[in-house]
């Protein structure tokens, strides 16, 4: 662009030499300490765990290690899987002693009551009827004397636990913990305006049939008004409120009062839209009871999660301390609350909330966002105009020069943005490509190299190319260094008005972003310094501080918890695909507005260049050994599998397949890296190749999961048959009757076999299932079969009775008309016990982590 000679440039306007190249290192070295000694730091702040010998002096407070010698003797008891006599007898008998310890101590002002529920029912669960039968609640009302309050407070977690797993973390940990708060508040006599119900529940993992039983059966259940729900996706650190509500912004303003907060509407945004592969018992108590609350969680050490890794000595103390203190003051809170009289008056909408750096909460409604965000948008553009108004009258250049070379910068940062990401996704890609997925698995630290260097890189090679091109413009390089700041400003209120017209609440964080800018572009234009372009710098690079530490803190968050859980998130997506763009996103935000000021360093070009010999540098690093994702024990690669039989009859009665097997399901990406030690067990065929031949499959599919898996799941087969115990799955047609009009005919069928089953119906030659005994929302909605029916039982064993209607209008019943399976799963028995299992187990890596038993599928036409 020519300088028009007939503008001047105004006196007042500093035009700044360049810094030199070697001050480059001195700028990024701030933002690093800065993020180690402050965000790491604080990531991993505890408060001090009180032992036994702080009681006297602490006489109202949690104490951390009466909670951790419980949780001691409770995994004594080993897993605790429903069926078992661990679940169903010792932990129920350990609960009523703790809890009769507690009833021991406590004050004259409040009573106990002590209810033991057993319960049968079934409800969908995704694409399954998931059916219990005799399960178990250990439910403890804590109030006070002679009380006639009907409104409580539900405090809940499980107490049983994944096949082969102690469950000190999932769930151990949080039972313990709900036993110290009521100790807690039992020996106190603290007033307690309404009851509280701790509800020990025994099938979480079934899944959440426990919770189901409650809230539907139980005949507390309707005065249940609040809920905090206390689960577990790691072992230790600080628990994260990652739900609230819905609609009750009321409960954010007890939570903000907690010792420890630690929450975040992003991570409930994320939860809720399934990309947390997980749920919780909070959903049940929402769906099915309309009971609003809090949902909390451990996060880190996600490796160890429904592993046999997740012991006691894995669960550091001070987390004890830390949730016993938040639940603590929550439940006197909330007991006390009295929006439990009416909380159906208090359903406001849904709720922004965060914390920053665990020191303090901040909170408000949607609407309020709505206005923020709105207000923030027109603060930015008018703050946006006034500075390139500056700019025209300051720098020599036509307001026409000025837009046309905004025009130009909100070009190159859009293409930028773009960039960036196409770079994070192609590292991604190629990674994939060469079987060097979840190289960071173990080794988080290379997430910098391998996806934040190319960003930096992305979002800051053209704007420099542009800059040295443009070296000669009249408009000076700070003010040119401003417009790129001002273009990736347009940007982000577009993408934040975007989300918010999406109704997507962490459109706040885009927000922030936006704000801290404007706020430092208010100081730079009060204070002239927009004039000046180190002072500039200086009031930016100090405003950036603040966003800077929360973003890196919330991204730090978001990759402790989501790497763990990429190793058991399936092998059908790339992971390196979510961390490149996790990665992405919050760079835009801690580094959008930090990248411009490279622009004032000398050899510019160089500089960004080091990035991305940063990244080549990292992508050798991860292709190497070094770049191994797994660990023994620490972070160990998951396989579940299966020594299984199976038997498929043909119409005629006659066996078309009986054959043992291996069922083996990866649940990570790099399934192939065991490849070699698969292949010498057998040779390998992919589950899906039978799933067009047979109904599910034809394989003893655990749930629906399992289903959506096949495609990387492997069928090997074996001359060992496993070692099935008696309790041998059997189908039995009772009889058949006609039901209205000889088309019509209704099969009664039992079913007996060990305390979890698979039962799967297909229909044959043109029928149509018109009702059945099951949960009907599978028929009601006319779902397509076959059908998948997740059944299990804790102390009730007795054979399931259940009846299906069909119709048949083009057939007679003479020909076959239902396809029944049933998967056995010997769930409960210990792995090391069964030396064929054992030894197949045995064959795979050291790193690996196997979660297995034996099983059996057999199928029949009626």
């Amino acid at each position: 662009m020519s300088f028009n000679s007939k503008y001047h440039i105004d006196v007042d306007f500093e035009v700044p030499k360049k810094l030199q190249w070697y001050y480059a290192p001195a700028f990024f070295g701030f933002w690093l300490v800065l993020y180690l000694s402050l965000v790491n730091t604080q990531m991993n702040h505890m408060p001090r765990p009180l032992t036994r010998s702080d009681e006297a002096s602490h006489p109202n407070s949690f104490i951390a290690q009466r909670a951790e010698d419980t949780l001691i003797e409770l995994t004594r008891i080993g897993p605790r899987v429903v069926g078992s006599m661990a679940n169903e007898e010792t932990a129920v008998e350990f609960l009523r002693a703790e809890v009769a310890k507690v009833e021991a101590e406590m004050s004259e002002l409040l009573e106990i009551e002590v209810d033991v529920q057993q319960a049968s029912g079934a409800y969908m669960h995704w694409e399954m009827v998931n059916m219990y039968q005799g399960i178990q609640n250990v439910v403890v009302k804590l109030s006070e004397k002679n009380s006639t309050n009907e409104n409580y407070l539900l405090i809940n977690s499980h107490y049983d636990s994944v096949p082969g797993s102690p469950g000190a973390g999932d769930d151990g940990s949080m039972v313990v913990t709900m036993l110290e708060v009521m100790r807690v508040i039992a020996k106190s006599g603290d007033p307690l305006a309404h009851p509280i119900v701790f509800l020990f529940n025994g099938a979480e993992e079934n899944p959440l049939q426990a919770s189901h039983a409650f809230i539907t059966q139980h005949k507390w259940a309707k005065n249940c008004k609040a809920l905090i729900n206390l689960d577990s996706a790691g072992s230790g650190g600080r628990e994260i409120l990652f739900q609230s509500g819905p609609n009750h912004p009321w409960l954010m303003n007890y939570y903000r009062n907690v010792p420890h907060p630690f929450a975040n509407t992003l991570a409930e945004e994320l939860f809720q839209a399934g990309y947390i592969p997980s749920d919780t018992d909070f959903r049940i108590f929402r769906d099915y009871g309309g009971v609003p609350g809090l949902d909390m969680a451990y996060i880190f050490n996600g490796y160890v999660y429904h592993t046999k890794y997740d012991r006691i000595n894995a669960f550091p103390r001070a987390s004890f301390q830390h949730t016993g203190d938040n639940v603590l003051s929550l439940a006197r809170a909330l007991a006390n609350a009295p929006e439990l009289d009416d909380t159906a008056a208090h359903s406001e909408g849904h709720n922004i909330f965060y914390d920053f750096l665990g020191w303090f909460m901040i909170f408000y409604t949607e609407t309020t966002s709505i206005i923020v965000n709105v207000m923030v948008t027109l603060l930015a553009l008018l703050g946006v105009g006034i500075s390139i108004y500056y700019m025209c009258l300051r720098s020599g250049c036509s307001w026409k020069g000025v837009l046309l070379r905004f025009s130009i910068t909100i070009a190159i940062q859009f293409v930028s943005l773009l960039l960036a990401i196409g770079l994070a996704l192609l590292v991604a890609l190629f990674m994939d490509g060469v079987d060097r997925s979840l190289s960071w698995f173990t080794s988080s630290w290379t997430i910098f190299g391998l996806y934040l260097a190319p960003i930096i890189f992305g979002l800051s090679i053209l704007p420099a190319l542009y800059l040295e091109k443009t070296k000669r413009d009249p408009l000076g390089l700070g003010f040119r260094i401003q417009l790129f700041m001002h273009s990736h400003c347009i940007c982000l209120i577009l993408i934040m008005l975007t989300l918010t017209g999406l109704s997507i609440r962490s459109a706040y964080l885009i927000m922030l972003c936006i704000l801290f800018d404007i706020v430092a572009l208010i100081v730079n234009l009060v204070t002239k310094w927009h004039r000046k372009a180190y002072l500039f710098a200086i009031a930016v690079t100090v405003c950036q501080i603040l966003p800077f530490v929360f973003f890196t803190y919330l991204c730090t968050v978001a990759l402790v918890t989501l790497i763990p859980m990429q190793g058991r998130s399936g092998s059908s997506t790339n992971p390196d695909m979510v961390i490149a763009a996790l990665v992405w996103v919050f760079s835009l935000m801690f580094a959008g507005f930090i990248a411009p000021l490279i622009m004032f360093f000398r050899k510019t070009r160089t500089i960004v260049l080091c990035f991305l010999g940063i990244t080549i540098l990292f992508i050798i690093i991860a292709v190497t050994n070094a770049g191994f994702p797994y660990k023994e024990k620490t972070s160990p690669q998951r396989y579940s599998l299966i020594h299984a039989h199976r038997r498929l009859h043909n119409a005629d009665g006659s066996t078309r397949i009986d054959e043992s097997g291996l069922y083996i399901y990866p649940q990570d990406r790099r399934f192939e890296i065991a490849r070699d030690d698969i292949a010498a067990i057998g040779e390998a065929h992919k589950v899906s190749d039978f799933c067009d031949e047979e109904m599910f499959c034809g394989m003893p599919l655990y749930n629906h999961r399992w289903n959506k898996a096949r495609q990387y799941s492997m069928w090997i087969k074996t001359s060992e048959a496993p070692e099935i115990p008696s309790d041998y799955p059997l189908l039995v047609l009772q009889d058949s009757s006609e039901l209205e009009t000889p088309t019509q005919r209704r099969f009664n069928f039992t079913v007996a076999g060990p305390s979890h089953m698979g039962i799967f119906i297909n229909v044959k030659n043109d029928a149509k299932i018109l009702n059945w005994s099951f949960n009907d929302t599978l028929i009601r909605e006319q779902a397509e079969p076959p059908y998948m029916v997740y059944f299990s039982y804790g102390l009730d064993d007795s054979p399931l009775e259940f009846t299906i209607d069909v119709e048949k209008t083009t057939s007679t019943f003479d020909t076959p008309t239902l396809e029944i399976g049933i998967g056995g799963h010997w769930v409960t028995q210990d792995i090391t016990a069964i030396e064929k299992l054992s030894s197949y187990i045995q064959r795979f890596p050291s790193y690996a982590y196997i979660q297995g038993w034996v099983g059996t599928y057999e199928t029949w036409y009626f």
